[in-house]
């Protein structure tokens, strides 16, 4: 289906109190799931991050790399054990961890941003401590919790017109090295910029009050409604990390948190300047 120019114009009509509203402002995205592994939704989501960009909306790009590094590890003979959902990352593993994040996949979303016009530096959560942590679980070995934030390098690259391009690794004073869970750390990063919003990329098309559904879909909740669903265990596997730290970010300041279905083309665009949406808000209605 062909679209004129009228109807173009008409559409960038409509998005421009979208545009408006989130201009100046920080959103954080915390990308991962199958919007990252599949060459063509990544080479979309990268083209919206920098179209928002290109229109004032200051975006911090946060992302894991799950898929890369168990690339990584089956292609060095490294096995891969898991405990309660999380890996096991002895100090050779975090090696390899902090080589595929930092590395690999920090860089390969930095170049195909600046390929799209984009202007866009890769940092990780060890530059300028911006990400402080300890160990979570002596179980886990370098698998880390956050202790704190210091938002300063995301203000300075922000200021000066890039795109922070975050790979979540944490640090300590003993110049340990930490894995830290992408989700809880675009948790903090939004909180601590006050960021506008959050917007959580995942294989689901949201919060589902039948997970089995996709008609189900829950556009719009209170994250207290939300702590209800999972205490009936409505919500359930593998979305229980990801609705808790939106609920987190909530606590945190952050005004509004968009669980997004990355498989979606388009999604984040869909979501930010339409009023169509594409997912999930969550938000802390005022009593």
């Amino acid at each position: 289906m062909e679209i004129s120019s009228a109807q173009r114009a008409q559409i960038l009509t409509q998005a421009l109190p979208y545009i408006q509203d989130y201009y100046n402002k920080i959103i954080v995205i915390k990308y991962g799931g199958n919007a990252m592994v599949n060459d063509d939704l990544k080479q979309q989501v990268m083209g919206d991050i920098v179209l928002l960009s290109l229109v004032g909306v200051k975006v911090v790009l946060v992302h894991g790399g799950g898929p890369e590094i168990d690339k990584l590890l089956k292609k060095v003979g490294k096995s891969t054990q898991f405990v309660d959902g999380l890996r096991v990352t002895d100090k050779e593993t975090m090696d390899y961890v902090q080589m595929a994040l930092a590395g690999s996949v920090n860089k390969c979303l930095v170049n195909i941003l600046q390929m799209k016009g984009g202007k866009a530096m890769g940092i990780s959560g060890m530059d300028g401590r911006l990400i402080e942590a300890r160990t979570k679980d002596a179980r886990l070995g370098f698998v880390g919790e956050i202790t704190k934030i210091n938002p300063g390098p995301i203000r300075d690259l922000l200021e000066k017109g890039y795109i922070p391009v975050v790979s979540t690794l944490g640090c300590d004073t003993n110049g340990n090295v930490y894995n830290i869970n992408a989700d809880t750390a675009a948790s903090w990063i939004a909180g601590a910029l006050g960021a506008e919003c959050l917007i959580s990329m995942t294989d689901v098309a949201g919060i589902l009050r039948d997970k089995n559904d996709p008609a189900s879909l829950i556009p719009l909740i209170d994250f207290r409604d939300a702590a209800e669903l999972l205490e009936q265990g409505v919500i359930s596997g593998g979305m229980i990390p990801k609705v808790e730290c939106c609920m987190d970010a909530i606590r945190r300041g952050v005004s509004k948190v968009f669980i997004l279905d990355g498989r979606i083309p388009h999604s984040i665009i869909v979501e930010i300047l339409s009023d169509e949406g594409a997912g999930t808000m969550v938000v802390e209605r005022k009593p």
